[in-house]
């Protein structure tokens, strides 16, 4: 008896940890939703603004769409996000699993998350970059820094293709890795192209279209990073929530059989104590 009361009391500590992780997770995940729905109007704005400026640009600019097809060693470098903890489910197997279907040995990983640095580091794959992530909440000054590596390393030719991998949270159920190409820009991910007529108006832009492209295209990618970012961080979150339910759910089942136990075992110390009584007193008796 008393070792499955100290079982039962450990068993709701670990309730009362599971509990307050699951309260913890659905607080961050709305916060975390209510961040990137405010925040999404303006990089949509930038997205549109992209689109007519490349529609009526007339080859300038090019330099952000060149895809460098005739380059025979191309480089393709991958950021790969996953969490800082575990405790999350399948959620970092998921994208790991991704990336290794995605990216073959030798490619290019930037990491973020000390899940996947930890996989990643003993596999055959070059690590150009690692980045720090907030555990709290992803930050633009965050996105800003990995957008801007990716500009910078674009720009110098040290990589041809910049692409993302992360977690997008359809719903609290349902989470699917996704990757998606950040650079060379693709214009048809960056929006339908627009209608143009004959009788559409010829637009001039100062000091002209590169320039604006220059300016533009580091916030637009700023934006789809941190779009990432938040996807990803709210699918940890949303994860770690299931994850922590089952656990309580899986809790309280685990006490109420021990408790079920715990009252046989009880009820057969009793019986036992009585009939030594009785057995006491009938001996006394003789």
């Amino acid at each position: 008896m008393r070792d499955i009361r100290n079982r039962m009391k450990s068993v709701r500590q670990s309730l009362q940890v599971t509990s307050a992780m699951k309260l913890i997770s659905t607080a961050k995940l709305r916060k975390a939703r209510r961040r990137l729905d405010e925040t999404l109007p303006y990089f949509e704005a930038v997205r549109g603004a992209i689109r007519e400026i490349e529609a009526h640009a007339g080859g300038n600019g090019q330099k952000w769409f060149d895809r460098r097809e005739r380059k025979a060693d191309r480089h393709v470098a991958t950021l790969v996000i996953t969490a800082d903890k575990g405790l999350a489910g399948g959620y970092n197997h998921s994208v790991i699993r991704f990336a290794e279907e995605n990216c073959p040995r030798g490619s290019i990983l930037l990491l973020l998350g000390a899940v996947g640095k930890r996989y990643f580091i003993e596999k055959d794959y070059r690590l150009m970059e690692d980045f720090a992530v907030s555990t709290k909440e992803p930050t633009f000054y965050e996105a800003s820094e990995i957008a801007a590596f990716a500009v910078s390393q674009f720009i110098s030719g040290g990589i041809d293709d910049f692409r993302v991998i992360f977690t997008r949270m359809h719903s609290t159920v349902k989470l699917e890795p996704e990757m998606i190409t950040l650079l060379p820009l693709d214009v048809e991910a960056i929006s339908a192209p627009a209608k143009r007529s004959p009788e559409d108006t010829v637009y001039s832009y100062e000091p002209d279209e590169e320039a604006l492209f220059d300016v533009l295209v580091p916030h637009y990618l700023k934006g789809i990073v941190y779009g990432a970012l938040v996807q990803a961080f709210a699918s940890e979150q949303a994860a770690r929530m299931t994850a922590m339910d089952s656990a309580s759910k899986n809790a309280d089942d685990m006490l109420a059989r021990l408790q079920l136990v715990y009252n046989r075992a009880r009820q057969a110390a009793i019986t036992s104590e009585v009939s030594e009584i009785v057995a006491g007193a009938a001996a006394l008796e003789d």
